[in-house]
């Protein structure tokens, strides 16, 4: 793995840096050795994000994010219209002219940018646009999705940013802890990023490719591994009105099952508060119409609640809509056992 350390001033433990979040808790890709965000300095970057700690501290600035072994930067901000913040502009200057590696999963490509652009080839630095390895990916749908024999679980969320990667993650780890067999198809950025083989970085792609795209890495996951389940990554929200997604997912993944992701404290979209978000009966009805196929279980992203009030949330979505509901940071062992044992009718 490569030594790194992420990019998150000013946003680290936000919906904002779910990159740098994400990171955290899972990578196989990249040796996380520090996340740079300067609010949080001295804290343990595991504590914060998961109430654990990790052992990868948060630092101030670049000096010290680089004395802890550091040789990359990663960008772990996930900003609207995927643009890089002018504030971010000196940390990637600097990374560059000290001969450091940077690695982005923005729309605004930081190898495109003269500035940079001219700073790494004077250093010798690479620069990684993760986006940019999709943009030209182009594969028909051919129908070979029909091939795939694993029970495919698509999480899907209603809203963006909600932890729909991190319960497809959580999930993939349970099962395979049993003995079992379990990949997760990755769909965006930070899934490549944590170094999932078997990614495509849909919002990169032409539309007409995306079906393709999907198909492709799922049968590839079926030919290479075999797995007894797949936990597909969802993308957006079907009715976001800025990041629609989980249609393509479900036409060309053809899942068996789907979760839900939600937060119950939510009540507009995340960053669009002039938007409400649908009721959750809403969204299990269009998903389950779209997909022909049951919303078998509810994962809550917890967005600070206690222990509590978690459970409380739980026990109030279970007794509504008579299915499981869990906390993908909790404990697992009910929902995995569940999803295994073919307690859930998929």
């Amino acid at each position: 793995m490569i030594d790194a350390s992420i990019l998150a001033e000013g946003v680290f433990g936000t919906t904002y840096g779910k990159t740098a979040n994400g990171l955290i808790r899972y990578s196989r890709r990249y040796n996380i050795r520090s996340v740079l965000d300067s609010r949080l300095a001295g804290k343990d970057a595991g504590t914060v994000i998961n109430g654990k700690p990790a052992g990868i501290p948060v630092v101030r600035n670049l000096e010290e994010a680089f004395n802890n072994g550091a040789r990359t930067l990663v960008v772990g901000i996930a900003s609207d219209g995927g643009v890089l913040p002018k504030d971010y502009r000196p940390y990637i200057r600097k990374a560059l002219s000290s001969g450091y590696d940077v690695v982005s999963g923005l729309h605004e490509f930081v190898s495109d940018d003269p500035e940079f652009g001219e700073i790494a080839r004077k250093t010798g630095s690479k620069v990684t646009d993760v986006r940019k390895l999709f943009r030209d990916l182009r594969l028909p749908f051919t129908g070979r999705i029909l091939d795939v024999k694993s029970r495919k679980i698509a999480v899907l969320g209603t809203d963006s940013a909600v932890g729909k990667r991190t319960t497809a993650v959580k999930l993939m780890e349970n099962v395979n802890s049993r003995g079992r067999t379990a990949q997760m198809i990755g769909t965006g950025q930070t899934a490549w990023m944590q170094g999932f083989k078997h990614t495509v970085v849909l919002d990169a792609m032409i539309n007409d490719f995306i079906p393709g795209g999907l198909e492709h890495v799922t049968v590839e996951a079926w030919e290479e591994e075999k797995p007894e389940f797949m936990f597909l990554e969802g993308q957006g929200s079907v009715m976001h009105p800025a990041y629609p997604g989980s249609f393509e997912i479900i036409s060309a993944c053809k899942p068996d099952a789907i979760i839900l992701q939600h937060s119950p404290t939510r009540s507009c979209y995340d960053g669009f508060p002039q938007f409400p978000i649908e009721p959750v009966e809403n969204y299990i009805k269009v998903l389950e119409l779209i997909s022909g196929k049951k919303v078998i279980a509810i994962s809550l992203n917890n967005d600070g609640l206690s222990r509590s009030q978690m459970s409380e949330f739980m026990d109030e979505y279970r007794a509504k809509f008579g299915i499981p509901v869990f906390d993908p940071l909790g404990d697992l062992s009910e929902i995995g056992e569940q999803i295994i044992g073919k307690e859930i009718t998929i």
